[in-house]
């Protein structure tokens, strides 16, 4: 009888024994796993996930799984392609549009010396316009590409927010000045950091800056928050015959490329989708809220 229970015991143990080994080799395959699959979707490779288990359902799991990146990997290949060709197209049309564009502009100068009635001097005035608008989507769709098409990871450092948003501001006083924009300020005086690039949260801020001052009603107000939240609002005003206020326009649309609120303004419909793709590049985000008549655009960094 003891004999009986002895051998039941040590089967039990044996049992207890041999499925701890097994959960330890499931553990094992499916850390590798994990480990492999977050190193392979940083990585610009077209390696697959291996595991050292024999165990068939970890295998079946690590084959699914290698079927699905080996679909990324396709995907990406073509997105990548599709950016190169983008950019090289863009890059053409720059290049085929500036030499006419500097003629326009020696003609246009020219013209305007000479004695022209009033009628042919709007009719110059508007020509120029339009070349300046033509000259200014160019750019900024050549700026947007370049972005977009960036494959390097973008360098980050652990930097003071203050500095960066005081220095954006700065550059922006005499626009503000000129459209006689007073921006009520708020950065605190203990010094906010985060995980940024210099020049990229820099040509965000300024991109905001510009639009906010395109749509402002004469109000700005810039806040710094101690969690690293960098706030730009003003009360939105557009005119023209079309719209009365931006309460009809979703705030998301303001991020769409060539997007615009007011066509009459001088505008590409590509500086906040610069700036979205500037804070998805440093891990960050950027958002826009519309509540009584007030715009706010929020710029989130990553956080230490």
């Amino acid at each position: 009888m003891e004999v009986g229970v002895w051998c039941g015991v040590g089967i039990l143990v044996l049992y207890n024994i041999v499925l701890q080994i097994k959960v330890y080799l499931l553990r094992k395959s499916a850390k590798e796993i994990r480990k492999d699959f977050q190193k392979l979707l940083k990585t610009n490779t077209n390696t697959i996930i291996r595991i050292s288990s024999r165990d068939r359902e970890m295998c079946a799991l690590a084959s699914a799984i290698n079927l699905q990146l080996e679909t990324f990997y396709e995907k990406r290949r073509c997105y990548e392609q599709g950016n190169l060709e983008l950019k090289e197209a863009v890059t053409n049309i720059s290049h085929d549009l500036r030499t006419p564009l500097t003629a326009i502009y020696g003609y246009l100068n020219l013209l305007k010396k000479e004695e022209c009635p009033e009628h042919i001097k709007r009719y110059l005035e508007a020509i120029e316009n339009r070349a300046q608008a033509l000259k200014q989507l160019t750019e900024e769709l050549f700026r947007y590409t370049i972005v977009i098409s960036e494959a390097e990871e973008m360098t980050l450092q652990v930097l003071p927010l203050n500095g960066i948003l005081e220095s954006s501001i700065s550059a922006y006083y005499s626009v503000l000045k000129q459209n006689h924009i007073v921006p009520e300020i708020s950065i605190p005086d203990q010094q906010i950091t985060g995980r940024v690039n210099e020049n990229a949260l820099s040509r965000v801020l300024g991109n905001i800056l510009s639009n906010a001052v395109k749509y402002s009603d004469g109000d700005l107000k810039i806040v710094l928050s101690e969690d690293g939240d960098i706030r730009i609002s003003n009360h939105a005003c557009i005119r023209d015959s079309h719209a009365s206020g931006l309460s009809e326009v979703q705030a998301e649309r303001l991020f769409d490329r060539f997007y615009t609120v007011n066509t009459a303004r001088k505008s590409t419909g590509l500086g906040l989708s610069i700036a979205k793709a500037l804070m998805e590049k440093m891990g960050g985000t950027i958002t826009a809220d519309y509540r009584e008549n007030v715009l706010e655009i929020c710029v989130s960094v990553q956080k230490l």
